[in-house]
């Protein structure tokens, strides 16, 4: 049977796009607590399926595919850009296509707006209600308001018009961050996306016998599975190593590896691949928020979806590709790389200094760089070891040298040494575990 948690799950699921809904209203149609209310509320969010608008409430949306990470909602933007809805609260579930910024002449700028669209733009009334005719959205910046008129047109074709007190290049920075983000998250692979909802997973209770597990392996050929009870609740792991020596009658739960390393449908490929080698396990059990089994994954599956990754095209910039853009890769006499570049201010802490995190983020990305001349794959910080550290000063040029020690099948080692006037700055040893494509 559901729990309360899961019966509101599904009540939101059921609900249409664009419907509000509030704590108390969900504490009163199902017979909840608004402790209970209010915890699904957030689950759901967790999940893309509400996003909560600060004076307006929570609204259904569509849940949203990997393809389609980078859309935003017109709900999403009304909390980035810290907004608040003049009119057309119903159609704050609708994804924008673009943005347009109101910058010239109506005549010009009408050819730029399009339905789907997000005109961003002053206080000009005409040009708000123009844009509302031709099926885009508005996005008031400076703080102005919009007439009655615009706010009924607004609610009449459900588009929104919020009101923002930052200036248009401002808005337009924020929402442009807030989808290069997204660009970046995308090709980052997470449990979710290798699970198939069409081949659920094969597992066994507590009640049942060792013989099950027996049978269990004859028609699927595996060897590991999770254990769950009545309510699909997560309790352990059995393999064939723990069944060996018991009797075919003896239950499940007394043979099994209680209280399993689990991992969430959020968590990222490259994390769960780093805890099955660390840790010396082949299968990984699934769970939700409630620990109720919904899918399992092997190490064997999460390599290849790693392989598939790396053939994916790149389509953002992480930090260290920033910090790394400005680095040139020269070669050294003794047939060595080295990295050299220039540190600049956004490099730097409040000290005028080359910031901690900044540099380990060079000492790493410079080891992998190494790594992957020896070996086509991706990899992941095992050990991060810094013996020295001295400051560097703003605009001071600085060599990056990684130096090769040790490098087997599964694991690479490389001494790290930055330079600045000849002198070492900083020193650290960085360990890697392989990740094979």
């Amino acid at each position: 049977m559901a729990t309360k948690h899961e019966q509101i799950l599904q009540y939101i699921e059921g609900l249409d796009i664009g419907h509000k809904i509030s704590v108390r209203q969900i504490a009163r149609e199902l017979g909840v607590s608004e402790g209970t209310a209010y915890r699904a509320i957030k689950d759901a969010e967790s999940q893309g399926l509400v996003s909560t608008v600060e004076r307006v409430g929570t609204v259904r949306i569509e849940k949203k595919h990997r393809s389609q990470i980078e859309r935003l909602t017109f709900a999403e933007v009304v909390n980035i850009v810290d907004g608040h809805v003049l009119g057309g609260r119903s159609g704050l579930h609708k994804t924008l296509n673009r943005f347009v910024i109101g910058a010239m002449k109506l005549e010009a700028m009408m050819r730029y707006v399009e339905p789907g669209n997000l005109l961003i733009v002053g206080n000009r009334d005409n040009v708000h209600r123009i844009s509302l005719e031709r099926g885009a959205a508005v996005l008031i910046t400076g703080g102005f308001d919009a007439t009655e008129e615009v706010k009924a047109l607004a609610d009449q074709l459900e588009l929104p018009v919020i009101s923002c007190s930052y200036d248009t290049f401002t808005v337009a920075a924020m929402i442009n961050r807030a989808i290069y983000d997204r660009l970046i998250k995308k090709e980052i692979l997470l449990v979710e996306d290798m699970l198939s909802p069409d081949h659920p997973p094969e597992y066994l209770r507590l009640d049942e016998p060792v013989s099950r597990f027996h049978q269990l392996v004859q028609e699927t050929g595996h060897s590991r599975y999770p254990v769950v009870d009545d309510a699909g609740r997560l309790h352990g792991i059995v393999t064939a190593k723990d069944v060996v020596g018991h009797d075919s009658e003896e239950m499940i739960e007394r043979v099994m590896t209680k209280n399993p390393i689990t991992v969430t449908p959020k968590t990222s490929l490259a994390a769960a691949a780093h805890e099955m080698v660390w840790e010396g396990i082949e299968l990984l059990p699934v769970v939700n928020s409630q620990h109720h089994l919904i899918g399992v994954i092997s190490r064997q599956d999460v390599i290849k979806s790693l392989q598939y990754m790396q053939k994916q095209p790149q389509v953002g910039e992480t930090i260290n590709d920033l910090i790394f853009r400005g680095f040139e890769e020269v070669r050294e006499r003794n047939g060595g790389i080295a990295f050299r570049g220039t540190v600049t201010p956004q490099m730097t802490d409040p000290l005028g200094t080359l910031g901690t995190g900044v540099l380990t983020g060079l000492l790493t990305e410079a080891a992998y760089r190494l790594l992957r001349r020896h070996h086509r794959g991706d990899m992941v910080a095992d050990n991060f070891t810094v013996y020295m550290l001295k400051p560097v000063q703003l605009e001071s040029e600085i060599e990056v040298v990684p130096r090769l020690i040790d490098m087997g099948r599964k694991f690479g080692k490389v001494d790290v040494e930055v330079f600045h006037n000849g002198q070492v700055a900083a020193k650290a040893l960085v360990t890697a575990q392989m990740i094979e494509r």
